[in-house]
């Protein structure tokens, strides 16, 4: 493999793992709107949907293009090669992502519980919107004031959480093969833990990054070397 083509491989590692995560919820997501916008017909699953589509529909169109186009922000060789399109594309997540966090917090709590949720489930889904809205609103502030690695650091917070529906497929496969579609319970741990395991990899990511700024920016001498990520 020659050099540029490692160095494509690398480039595009972090965008393609996480526009993968994100595809089978958008391939739901868009066979969801396509349900609305058409019509189907309606069932005890996808009652409470057609009683309330707008917001759906908003969360829908909103959260596939902050997912996809939110995976190359997160990269930094595609941030150090596209500025522009960064800067450019970051003021429309902005928008895209809290659209996205206020229509699940509308969601979570006028919409029906479907079959399987209960009030842990509920709690979990509003506490993850409002920290979703909190963490665009502080990496707002944060670029504002130009403190470059605590925008980053937020807007990646955000995009974790915003992730959830792609991990919270992952934790319930095992699950679902195994012992059968989740009880209330079960069904919360699982949703729990795609959110637990994004923020947990968001913070370690950040550290990561926050890392590599130190040893960069280390005065010439002081023993310490490496590359900006």
């Amino acid at each position: 493999m020659t050099t540029t083509l490692q160095a494509q491989v690398r480039h595009w590692r972090l965008p393609g793992m996480l526009m993968l995560l994100a595809l089978i919820p958008s391939i739901a997501g868009l066979s969801r709107l396509v349900e609305l916008i058409h019509g189907a017909t309606i069932t005890a699953k996808n009652a409470r949907y057609f009683a309330m589509p707008l917001p759906v529909e908003m969360h829908i169109l909103s959260v596939i293009p902050f997912a996809l186009l939110g995976a190359l922000q997160l990269s930094p060789a595609w941030r150090k090669r596209h500025r522009r399109w960064h800067r450019a594309v970051g003021r429309a997540l902005v928008p895209l992502g809290l659209t996205s966090a206020l229509t699940g917090l509308w969601m979570a709590h006028f919409q029906a519980w479907p079959e399987g949720d209960g009030r842990v489930l509920y709690a979990l889904r509003i506490v993850a919107a409002i920290a979703m809205a909190a963490a665009i609103l502080l990496g707002i502030a944060a670029i504002q004031r130009k403190d470059f690695a605590a925008h980053g650091a937020w807007m990646t917070r955000a995009y974790a959480i915003a992730m959830g529906a792609g991990t919270q497929v992952l934790t319930h496969i095992p699950y679902v093969i195994l012992l059968g579609a989740p009880t209330e319970g079960p069904r919360a741990f699982l949703m729990g833990a795609g959110w637990l395991i994004n923020v947990a990899l968001a913070e370690c990511w950040i550290r990561r990054a926050a890392t590599a700024g130190s040893m960069a920016n280390a005065p010439m001498g002081s023993g310490a070397s490496g590359v900006r990520s």
